[in-house]
């Protein structure tokens, strides 16, 4: 039997992302907050990438909750990665970041596959 609580990976869907952010069930962790300090993100840059955004991939075995990352762009076209994850009824936000050309793709949704 499923921990009620706790919600399933399928559960972890872009439109649920952007319902509880809308509804202020969000918690943003200490990382987070520095992290946004430290890179020039504001809160609404985040939140225009929630909103604009589509999960890019999945993490399920992410601790302490399954979390994901979506690519989302703000208001002035800056593309973020925004990882999050759910847990009774609440939008934790994890980091962000602008993603790279050295990891990512020009589409900033597939990650370069690593050289040996």
């Amino acid at each position: 039997m499923v921990d009620s609580r706790r919600r399933e990976l399928s559960d972890l869907d872009i439109n649920t992302i952007r319902q509880l952010y809308s509804a202020h069930k969000v918690e943003w962790t200490s990382h987070v907050s520095k992290r946004l300090l430290q890179r020039g993100i504001s809160s609404s840059e985040v939140e225009a990438s929630i909103n604009t955004g589509a999960i890019i991939e999945n993490y399920p075995d992410d601790y302490p909750y399954p979390s994901c990352l979506l690519m989302g762009k703000s208001k002035e076209n800056r593309v973020l990665h925004i990882v999050c994850a759910i847990n009774n009824d609440t939008l934790w936000i994890i980091t962000a970041y602008e993603p790279n050309m050295i990891e990512w793709e020009a589409d900033f949704k597939t990650r370069k596959e690593q050289s040996q």
